[in-house]
């Protein structure tokens, strides 16, 4: 029997191995933004088309390789950062692993140039498949620019696993967005087809927060600092009035790596305890600077999860860091131990006597006029009605001492009540629980309707069918409200304008990533246009990163979820009726779009025996 164990030829295993380290464009861009920062790169530009799946191109000014270097980053496990077991634990470099390039070049065309400053020519490689198709001397700048193109050309099972555009660019600008907190005095830019999204200048934290989420950051940032023997906790929280309905800007750096740790996160949350809504996400970007002895980065090969060997203390000290910087910005309650309230005076005080000048008691040009005020006039109003009061209370008293006079009141009932009037009473047949649910009787008992889980599905399914066939309605706002946004938001809407146009919302552009809200569906009644259309946003991003859906059900989902009634709202018994009659003409009208239920039928045979 012959032998059934080969070594796999290298362009199949850098193939294997490229599927732990790219996954997506995105992970092309962070492993060669990472190693512009390694080289000592003052100024990086990312250049992007098709969402990355066309062009992936990072140029930057570091140190740059000689030929021979050039040449040796495309073999696997080749690496400057390290060169023995030890220095695993004594990272302070983006990359070690060596991985990266030979990952990269295994899935894509990949063109290379770079130069050294005491070079006086630097070198061009091509690569296709991890297979050198040229390498030359060639006349560029010192630096390094790296050209990834046609990605997963030669992978195309994994290329049909993308998502849409929208979805990767999202992704791509996530992970520059972390590179650029990451090093504030890094001058960083990102074009995405040919059009400018950040040109981020060199400068502190807070510019750079600022520069990449826009200026309303300037007044929620608190600054947070703490220092111990194992540790440095620095950066900026938000301030709680500013949180919003999703996870969005929380950042964690590690000696500048960013990391994800629901454990720290928690550790964030707990110092929020009682200042926020519930549901509601502050922003934070905290750096920890930590000896790397105390850490363990290989753990993934995306290098975003890391081992402390003290996460207790971590978390303590975080958490103390951020209640610290609460406090200190008055944004936590506090109380004052300088005054001890069992020996405060609580006896009232006088009120300041306010001192006249002889300018103000000369009225001398308002002579003409009584200075003294008659109120008799004012009795008059009240003469008639001092009389009816008397004759009120007189028989009422007469009513209290004549027994007989007693059996003459009416009580009230519903033989009582004229037909007129009992027309007017509200619908019986619905009501509310504490304004959270509907309750109405059927034949077999009580039925209870989440009122915001029916009418998310209501509009889901409204808003689906209009963007299907394009036949939505805008309700003109009498006063267009202008927005704000960030250059991965205002990318964002665009892509799926179209859509939101067919279910009624309209806006144009204002310059430098403003639009102008001209309209919005005219379903949504009393709406704050610019609220909603922020919240849509939010939502929308927050789908996409958790869920496999396409962009229409994307947008009736987050649209519908954003403007539905929520808990705590009032309603009429019309109101009530319209909603139940909605719900059920829908096609699944069991459950909201989210899956949960929307109805709960209480048997009578069960309320009948909790009173046997």
């Amino acid at each position: 029997m012959s032998d059934i164990i080969k070594l796999l030829p290298d362009n199949i295993a850098n193939q294997i191995a490229a599927g732990e380290v790219v996954q997506r464009p995105a992970s092309v861009v962070k492993e060669l933004l990472e190693n512009s920062i390694d080289a000592g790169s003052t100024d990086v530009k990312l250049i992007i088309k098709e969402s990355g799946k066309a062009l992936i191109q990072v140029v930057d000014n570091g140190k740059g390789m000689s030929h021979i270097d050039a040449r040796m980053c495309f073999e696997r496990h080749a690496t400057s950062k390290i060169s023995s077991a030890e220095d695993l634990f004594a990272i302070k470099t983006m990359g070690f692993r060596g991985e990266a390039m030979a990952s990269i070049a295994a899935v894509a065309q990949v063109e290379l140039k770079s130069r050294r400053e005491e070079d006086e020519l630097g070198v061009l490689i091509q690569i296709e498949a991890s297979e050198v198709k040229k390498q030359e001397p060639v006349s560029t700048p010192v630096g390094t620019s790296t050209c990834v193109k046609n990605l997963f050309f030669n992978v195309p099972a994994r290329r049909n696993f993308l998502k849409s555009n929208a979805v990767e660019m999202r992704h791509i600008v996530d992970e520059f967005q972390r590179v650029a907190l990451a090093n504030p005095e890094v001058a960083m830019s990102l074009y995405q087809n040919d059009l400018e999204m950040y040109q981020l200048s060199s400068g502190k934290l807070s510019k750079r927060v600022v520069g990449i989420f826009g200026k309303k950051y300037q007044d929620q940032m608190a600054a947070c600092e703490e220092e111990t023997d194992l540790m440095k906790v620095y950066g900026y929280v938000g301030k709680p009035e500013f949180a919003k309905k999703t996870r969005g800007e929380q950042f964690f750096f590690v000696n500048n790596r960013f990391i994800k740790s629901n454990y720290l996160n928690h550790a964030v949350m707990t110092a929020f305890e009682n200042l926020l809504p519930e549901g509601s996400f502050p922003f934070y970007t905290l750096f920890i600077e930590i000896d790397p002895r105390h850490i363990d980065i290989n753990v993934h090969p995306t290098k975003t999860e890391i081992k402390f060997d003290d996460e207790r203390t971590v978390y303590a000290v975080i958490r103390a860091a951020v209640r610290q910087a609460l406090g200190t910005h008055n944004i936590a309650p506090a109380i004052d131990f300088s005054q001890d309230v069992n020996f405060a005076n609580f006896a009232p005080k006088p009120e300041p006597v306010k001192s006249t000048s002889a300018a103000d008691r000369d009225y001398s040009q308002f002579k003409t006029f009584e200075r003294k005020q008659d109120t008799s006039h004012w009795e008059k109003l009240y003469e008639g009605l001092k009389t009816e009061i008397s004759q009120q209370e007189e028989s009422n008293r007469q009513m209290e001492i004549h027994p007989e006079a007693q059996s003459t009141i009416t009580l009230g009932s519903a033989a009582n009540v004229s037909e007129e009037k009992v027309s007017q009473k509200p619908d019986a047949s619905y009501f509310q629980i504490h304004k959270k649910y509907i309750a109405t009787h059927v034949k077999s008992g009580l039925m209870l309707i989440a009122q915001q889980a029916a009418h998310e599905r209501i509009l889901y399914e409204k808003f689906l069918n209009q963007i299907s066939r394009r036949s939505g309605a805008s309700q003109q706002a009498l006063f267009p409200q202008s927005l704000k946004l960030n250059s991965a938001d205002f990318s964002l809407i665009h892509d799926i304008r179209e859509e939101l146009n067919a279910i009624g919302f309209e806006f144009s552009d204002f310059g430098d990533n403003s639009i102008v809200i001209n309209g919005v569906p005219a379903d949504l009644k009393s709406v704050n246009e610019k609220a909603l259309f922020e919240g849509f946003i939010e939502q929308f991003k927050l789908n996409q990163s958790e869920l496999s859906i396409s962009n229409d059900e994307n947008i009736a989902r987050a649209i519908a979820k954003r403007s539905a009634l929520k808990v705590g709202t009032s309603l009429s018994a019309q109101e009530m009726s319209s909603i139940i009659d909605q719900l059920f003409a829908c096609k699944s009208p069991n459950y909201s779009p989210e899956g949960k239920k929307t109805t709960f039928i209480l048997e009578l045979d069960k309320v009948d025996q909790f009173f046997n």
